[in-house]
């Protein structure tokens, strides 16, 4: 039995696989999501120094239930958000959710208690949740051929896999030049810029989720129908 194509991690890139960006739709979304993706990464870098100004001695604790709110919320809210928003049109979905992002990017500096943090970082990853899912929905509608399809994924999963490797390196060469409060700013842009990508992307008319793939469908097609969300932030 031939064994089904799914994207490696790790794979080293290749022509072939660079190839579906000459999609100029998949490009913009590929743009977006790396952008936001880096963006997320600088605003963990300066949500533990926040914790520190505002807990001092307790910033740990502090910093640890934030990001264990991270990963509750996004398990929680991912599969609601996903059944709920299903026959909306993704564009408007990701827009919105890298709005309400940038949104809350922009109310943290400025918080002043724990709770504050709790509650904004709640926000954040439920609006991730949203868009995470939405996000690689919409790619066996913009690139329909199984083999891009697949290419496509390859280089989503390769951008989460370096931007936990890139985003702590430019965070840190950032603030050798600047506050962490401007790290807020990075991110701010980043997801601006994100929804900037998302409202020039030209989406396929097909919108919302296909119907479920019957017994008689192929395994190709039942995983261009159904693919399976990535946590990220």
């Amino acid at each position: 039995m031939p064994m089904a194509k799914y994207p490696a991690r790790g794979r080293p890139l290749d022509g072939a696989m660079l190839a579906v960006l000459r999609n100029p739709t998949w490009a913009k979304l590929f743009a977006a999501q790396m952008i936001a993706l880096l963006g997320t990464g600088l605003l963990t870098v300066a949500l533990g120094l926040l914790a520190f100004d505002i807990a001092g001695g307790n910033a740990g604790v502090v910093l640890g239930v934030a990001l264990a709110i991270k990963m509750v919320a996004y398990v929680a809210v991912s599969p609601i958000s996903t059944a709920l928003l299903a026959r909306l049109p993704r564009k408007p979905v990701l827009i919105v959710a890298d709005l309400i992002r940038a949104a809350v990017a922009v109310c943290l500096p400025s918080v002043t208690e724990a709770w504050q943090i709790y509650l904004l970082i709640f926000l954040l990853q439920s609006a991730s949740a949203t868009f995470t899912p939405t996000f690689q929905a919409a790619i066996p509608s913009v690139l329909p051929d199984e083999g891009e399809y697949t290419r496509a994924l390859s280089l989503s999963r390769l951008a989460y896999d370096l931007e936990s490797l890139v985003s702590p390196m430019l965070a840190a060469a950032l603030l050798t030049v600047i506050s962490y409060h401007n790290l807020f700013v990075g991110t701010v842009i980043g997801f601006l810029a994100s929804a900037a990508l998302v409202i020039a992307a030209r989406f396929p008319q097909v919108e919302g989720r296909p119907p479920p793939p019957s017994s008689t469908g192929s395994p190709a097609a039942s995983a261009r129908s159904w693919p399976v969300p990535n946590c990220a932030a």
